[in-house]
């Protein structure tokens, strides 16, 4: 199978939040697949969501205008729109989302290094 995708998807198994509605309304959904451009969406086939919302992902405190590409069944494709603003991102976000994801995994992993030798001198 070719892969058409221009970046990589990461698997994942996220919880997230879609609001709707001017954030009247929401639903759960999981986060399946993400690249920065986008990502797949599991949530429930009985809820009509419009073709813009907001999807909110709690475990990286992170916010993204999403609009659909495809639906089939429970899932939905999704990319991420370019009204994504300045004020939506957490103020301790930079402008790359990787660069900021790798500095968070470094930081976690130095912290972890503390705690085992700290472990180790017991």
């Amino acid at each position: 199978m070719i892969e058409r995708r221009a970046l990589a998807r990461h698997k994942t198994f996220i919880k997230g939040r879609i609001y709707f509605n001017n954030r009247l309304s929401s639903m759960d959904c999981i986060v399946r697949d993400i690249t920065a451009n986008g990502g797949r969406l599991e949530c429930s086939e009985n809820v009509t969501l419009p073709e813009l919302f907001e999807l909110y992902i709690p475990h990286k405190d992170e916010y993204f205008r999403a609009r659909i590409e495809w639906r089939k069944g429970n899932n939905l494709g999704v990319s991420w729109t370019p009204e994504q603003s300045e004020r939506q991102r957490p103020a301790h976000e930079g402008a790359d989302p990787i660069a900021d994801r790798l500095a968070r995994i470094e930081h976690d992993v130095a912290l972890l290094k503390k705690r085992l030798d700290a472990l180790q001198e017991m």
